[in-house]
């Protein structure tokens, strides 16, 4: 499959997890509903990183890569958090939108700290998504 192909099923999955996560922080606190999913998503990843990569693989990781990764799990972890509690508080329809501005955010650190190019189209495009984010958000 093609990186859109996955992306694409990235978004149906992450829509299917905000409405499934919303019912789950119904009736409870949310940093505890955030440890059961992040426990889950823990056993799954480790099941299909065992099932498809050899274990002598883990000795093979270099300190730089494993200082990102770790770095990128603090960040998932905080952003799952605070997506959490936002869903406790508001409606799915709403908190979605406006956790899709993260789409804006990953163009202008691509472009600050990896160096990428922006282009136009990048621009307008950005500027689209955060404008319908915010529609949605406000409705």
């Amino acid at each position: 499959m093609t990186w859109v192909a996955w992306s694409l099923l990235s978004a149906v999955f992450a829509a299917a997890t905000a409405i499934l996560a919303k019912l789950g922080v119904a009736d409870i606190n949310s940093n505890l509903a955030t440890a059961i999913r992040t426990s889950v998503v823990f056993l799954l990843a480790w099941a299909i990183a065992f099932a498809s990569v050899p274990a002598s693989a883990l000795s093979q990781i270099g300190r730089r890569t494993l200082m990102f990764l770790v770095l990128s799990g603090i960040g998932t972890g905080l952003s799952w958090l605070c997506y959490f509690r936002a869903l406790q508080l508001g409606p799915a329809s709403r908190v979605a939108p406006l956790d899709k501005l993260s789409v804006v955010f990953v163009l202008i650190f691509a472009a600050v700290f990896l160096g990428e190019r922006v282009t136009a189209a990048a621009v307008a495009g950005a500027l689209l998504i955060a404008a319908g984010a915010v529609i949605l958000a406000l409705q």
